[in-house]
């Protein structure tokens, strides 16, 4: 199996980020071929790995967990090299690893049905992330369900005041894109494994291309911190975020998200990515269920964002959030 470029590391750093701490599950009536499950340098990966492996292990799977391997580069070579067989991935974020050049931006297809903008005249249709991840996949590895109650976007968000005074949709809000003054979050604080967007490649364009929002009032800010201090202190009425507005220290606080309709910025949500022939249908199909119940909904306790906070700023253990995640939704 042949990997992009893009994703390709040398074999001895595979044998050095491999040597993260293994951690065993097993449930009663363990059998097969044990499973072993990947994860990166951050707190949502390594609780999807967790929710994972548990989920097969009530399944009868015996699994294990490694975590800490690196970028994504590192946990793709760990799964191209057999030294982990599942990884819990980003679908929008995959696809930007295996296919930089892909148009995708709709989860799906029904989803690219319900567009509220009509497409220019003659223009091509763009395909959906789902089947561009597909597509995009280098031989010998698959996915499965997309968990598509997860919205991992960046959020385009107002401070209080504006938030009154403009629409609350990217779809209304055109006419006075030139209005506003507007930050860009750059970095990947809120994910780590998340590239630095380029402001204009991944910001600007879009919002022109998709809706016709023309910003041309905007300051660059190298983080989604720096970013929402400027919004307090009023030097800026809106800013776009590198992630979901939930995943900021503390919560979105006062800061108030506007909806995407169109997908401006490219779908990304929770995706099992696993080597062919490692799993079985009934190992799938308990993957789908995962996939079925995990949620970024904000009124939710068990969020995967509110999850994640918890890791990365209370120090929760993830396998014990993952272990109540799964005793709360009868897996």
């Amino acid at each position: 199996m042949v990997l992009a470029a893009s994703v390709r590391m040398s074999a001895r750093a595979v044998v050095a980020v491999l040597a993260a701490t293994l951690v065993v599950s097993c449930s009663d009536g363990d059998s097969g071929a044990a499973i072993t499950v990947g994860a990166g340098n951050s707190a949502q990966s390594e609780l999807i790995a967790e929710i994972y492996a548990g989920a097969l292990a009530r399944g009868g799977t015996p699994t294990a967990t490694r975590t800490r391997l690196g970028q994504r580069g590192d946990y793709l070579a760990a799964l191209d090299a057999g030294t982990v067989q599942l990884v819990g991935d980003d679908s929008g974020d995959l696809l930007s690893a295996l296919d930089a050049g892909s148009r995708a931006r709709w989860p799906d297809k029904l989803a690219a049905a319900a567009a509220t903008t009509t497409p220019a005249p003659g223009a091509k249709p763009v395909p959906d992330v789902s089947d561009a991840v597909s597509r995009a996949l280098p031989e010998g590895l698959a996915v499965s369900d997309i968990a598509d109650g997860t919205d991992l976007r960046p959020s385009f968000v107002f401070a209080p005041a504006p938030a009154q005074q403009f629409p609350d949709s990217l779809a209304d809000l055109a006419p006075h894109c030139g209005e506003l003054t507007v930050g860009i979050a750059t970095g990947s604080e809120l994910d780590p494994l998340r590239r630095s967007p380029d402001p204009r490649h991944d910001v600007l364009d879009p919002l022109h291309a998709v809706y016709g929002c023309d910003i041309t009032h905007h300051t660059v800010y190298p983080s989604d911190s720096e970013l929402r201090k400027a919004l307090r202190d009023g030097q800026i009425q809106a800013g776009v975020l590198t992630a979901p507005v939930t995943l900021l220290p503390g919560g979105a606080g006062e800061l108030v998200p506007i909806a995407d309709p169109d997908y401006a910025f490219r779908a990304r949500s929770v995706i099992p990515l696993f080597r062919k022939g490692a799993l079985s249908g009934r190992q799938i199909k308990q993957l789908n269920r995962v996939a079925g119940e995990l949620t970024t909904a904000d009124l939710a306790t068990d969020s995967l964002t509110e999850m994640v906070r918890r890791i990365r700023d209370d120090h929760a253990v993830p396998r014990e959030l993952a272990r109540a995640w799964l005793d709360a939704h009868d897996i």
